[in-house]
């Protein structure tokens, strides 16, 4: 079996027939301003683009004391919202010339751990994390050493830069504008109960039944993971329960509303007169038959703010403020 060979400096010197200083000058761009002739610049970048040599990057992280990476830590890359942010950082990463390293957790804290410490173990400049830690004691610790950026979580009263969207109040809004039609039926399926989302969202759904004036039952909340499996089964459940579907449902994520409405497409349910609503929005709900009002993140703000903190605490500046909560809007699609 062939053995590949990293092309080095020193091929690229001995075949543009220049001394390895001055093919180093050249590719590190100072060619010309050390007044190497521009025949020779042009013969050994030409040698370079014809070998497809890349500097090596370990080389650049000793020079520059940085390894111009970022790490991305989410507990799921196949959720929607995840992978939609996930995207719009990593662009914002590319345009920088900066690398994006993602890494997944399954909302293990366990596996967290792991990857967080691989992730230090690669040098990176610094880690933004969607935690499913329940304290901040690793990370407040793991901050001494590089920047770290919270994000879509919350840990109790964390003092670590933050950033995530505000899923209280326009929860609050949805459910109070539409509960009173279903006073004596609405249900909440929700992730784990000890995850600030899925308490926050809770926290939401409670206050608009109240705002609404009506009084919640004990039952009607129901708590799973957020795996689409674990929407299709806390659904069936309940159907199974009642012997018909719920009149009125919010869903706290868009994975667990794939599993409900993949229930509901197996079961011939999707002209039923069911009211669904949503945290998280997907472009294909407009294409749907069923109607889903949801509440939508700004996913690009997200990364935009998570981006500018995490580069602005490398660069040793404070970003201000320090913890940002964004604003999310609703996507009525009931009449």
């Amino acid at each position: 079996m062939r053995k590949t060979k990293r092309i080095t400096i020193s091929d690229i010197a001995s075949l543009a027939g220049v001394s390895k200083a001055t093919a180093s000058l050249v590719l590190n761009g100072r060619g010309k301003e050390l007044r190497v002739a521009q025949e020779t610049r042009e013969r050994v970048l030409s040698v370079a683009q014809q070998h497809h040599y890349q500097p090596s990057i370990h080389a650049r992280l000793l020079r520059d004391s940085r390894s111009h990476t970022l790490g991305l830590v989410v507990p799921e890359i196949t959720n929607y919202g995840f992978a939609v942010f996930s995207y719009e950082l990593e662009t914002l990463c590319r345009e920088a010339g900066l690398q994006l390293l993602i890494s997944c957790t399954d909302e293990n804290p366990g596996q967290e751990a792991v990857v967080v410490s691989n992730l230090v173990a690669r040098q990176v400049d610094g880690i933004i994390v969607a935690s499913s830690m329940l304290n901040d004691a690793d990370y407040l610790k793991l901050s001494e050493q590089l920047p770290v950026v919270l994000f879509d979580r919350h840990m109790s009263d964390t003092t670590l830069p933050l950033v995530m969207t505000d899923s209280v109040s326009p929860t609050a809004e949805l459910v109070a504008r539409v509960a009173g039609k279903y006073a004596d039926e609405f249900y909440f399926l929700g992730g784990q109960p000890r995850l600030s989302p899925t308490k926050d969202r809770l926290e939401g759904f409670c206050k608009g039944l109240e705002q609404a004036g009506v009084e919640l039952r004990p039952e009607w909340i129901i708590h799973g993971n957020y795996h689409p499996s674990s929407g299709y089964e806390m659904f069936a459940t309940l159907c199974a329960r009642l012997g018909r579907p719920p009149k009125a449902l919010f869903v706290a994520a868009c994975g667990l509303l794939e599993g409900v409405l993949r229930y509901m497409s197996q079961h011939n349910l999707l002209d039923s007169d069911i009211y669904l609503a949503s945290f998280d929005d997907h472009y294909l709900y407009d294409s749907l038959s069923v109607r889903i009002d949801t509440i939508q993140q700004d996913c690009r703000q997200l990364a935009g703010d998570c981006f500018e903190m995490i580069t602005q605490l490398v660069d040793n500046q404070e970003p201000t403020p320090h913890q940002r909560r964004l604003p999310a809007s609703i996507q009525w699609r009931h009449s």
